[in-house]
């Protein structure tokens, strides 16, 4: 094992943290309900040419949004400038996403990611919400991508293990959503490069 020799990758202008490719991740919905939705200090991020994708599919999902996130978004709209300068979708009572809603069961999900998957938006939702648990940061013209640890999350890391399945592998649509396709071949040509390599051991 020589991963502590090599902590990250690049491809083009990204940097790839090792823990995204080593680490292992799937949701696991039945034991979270969800809750990724609702716990936090602050919004979604999402990127300024989000905004109105958010605002087109805001008809379409209204109904199916509580009154309080109605009366967020009829006060303040869909997203906000949180205390770190940062864009993110408006938030209900300090805690849920304004797009969360809640079935029978009492289990978070999407408005946005609904909407999409029944063929009346093309919006599927944040690109920050897709990538969970990868973390997007741009510093110049570089984007680095991290692997965010998050206690809620604790049983997807649990199944993920399971199933060993890398972070990459799990988020492998998001991220040819953001970077595209042959970037994520590039990817995982690096990968099987440094299992050649003896970097660390992955399926």
């Amino acid at each position: 094992m020589k991963e502590d020799r090599i902590p990250m990758i690049q491809i083009d202008n990204t940097i790839i943290s090792m823990d995204c490719l080593s680490e292992k991740f799937c949701c696991d919905l039945d034991s979270c309900k969800g809750i990724c939705c609702v716990e936090g200090d602050a919004g979604a991020p999402v990127e300024l040419e989000e905004v109105a994708a958010l605002e087109e599919a805001l008809p379409v999902v209204w109904p199916w949004l509580s009154a309080s996130a109605q009366s967020v978004i009829d006060r303040q709209g869909v997203v906000y400038t949180d205390e770190d300068g940062d864009l993110v979708t408006s938030i209900v009572h300090g805690k849920d996403c304004v797009f969360t809603c809640y079935d029978d069961r009492g289990y978070c999900y999407c408005a946005l990611e609904k909407a999409y998957r029944e063929g009346k938006s093309h919006f599927y939702k944040p690109l920050s919400c897709h990538l969970y648990p990868i973390r997007l940061k741009t510093i110049g013209d570089t984007i680095c991508l991290n692997y965010h640890r998050w206690s809620v999350c604790r049983m997807a890391v649990l199944k993920g293990c399971s199933l060993n399945l890398p972070v990459y592998r799990f988020l492998k649509v998001p991220l040819i959503r953001r970077f595209g396709e042959a970037w994520y071949a590039e990817l995982e040509a690096a990968v099987e490069e440094l299992k050649k390599e003896g970097y660390f051991e992955m399926n």
